[in-house]
């Protein structure tokens, strides 16, 4: 029997190596979903993701949570597809409710050089936010520009171009069920 490439091993091409595990993932994102149910049981959090690396992440996670909760959006820009991040952070699409009084927890796909991340932590605070936890799938501790740390983190990765699990390059490769290091071929590296 004859079998089909799939879209996804079209993709799969590009990849260097493997790093985290479609399993790996299920099971730390399982995990994480616990630690925050036990963090937030009883209140109604509102989950923040940033749009658009963090959708599979989120999407997972809310139902690991088994939490109350109500989820927004925010689009913000600082790398344009390129592999760096520029340092400066735009909002492209806002939250669309008041936030004054409320626990966010904002959920990321990657935590590099913390611009996005401490911008929004400011901006949230500014708007009222009355705490903000911040929960990351992959921590780039070696790229950190700014003091930032999340209070989750799904698995802490080398200073390596990733891409899967909702991360992506150039708009591709976001439906990888697993974190895999680009071929630095295909980014012009």
């Amino acid at each position: 029997m004859e079998t089909k490439n799939t879209p996804v091993s079209e993709l799969e091409q590009d990849i260097l190596k493997v790093l985290v595990t479609e399993e790996e993932i299920k099971t730390r994102v399982a995990e994480l979903g616990a630690e925050i149910h036990e963090r937030f049981a009883g209140r109604n959090p509102l989950f923040v993701m940033v749009l658009k690396g963090a959708f599979i992440f989120m999407a997972d996670l809310i139902r690991e949570t088994g939490l109350r909760s109500e989820v927004e959006f925010i689009a913000v820009s600082s790398y344009e597809n390129a592999t760096e991040s520029s340092g400066r952070v735009k909002i492209k699409y806002d939250i669309q409710q008041d936030i004054t009084g409320r626990d966010l927890v904002i959920v990321e796909d990657i935590l590099d050089s913390g611009n996005t991340l401490a911008f929004l932590k400011r901006y949230f605070l500014t708007k009222g936010a009355q705490s903000i936890t911040i929960v990351t799938l992959l921590d780039k501790p070696s790229r950190r520009e700014k003091s930032i740390q999340a209070d989750f983190v799904g698995f802490t990765v080398p200073n390596e171009f990733v891409v899967g699990y909702g991360l992506d390059y150039a708009q591709r490769y976001r439906n990888i069920p697993y974190i895999g290091v680009l071929k630095p071929e295909v980014y012009g590296s």
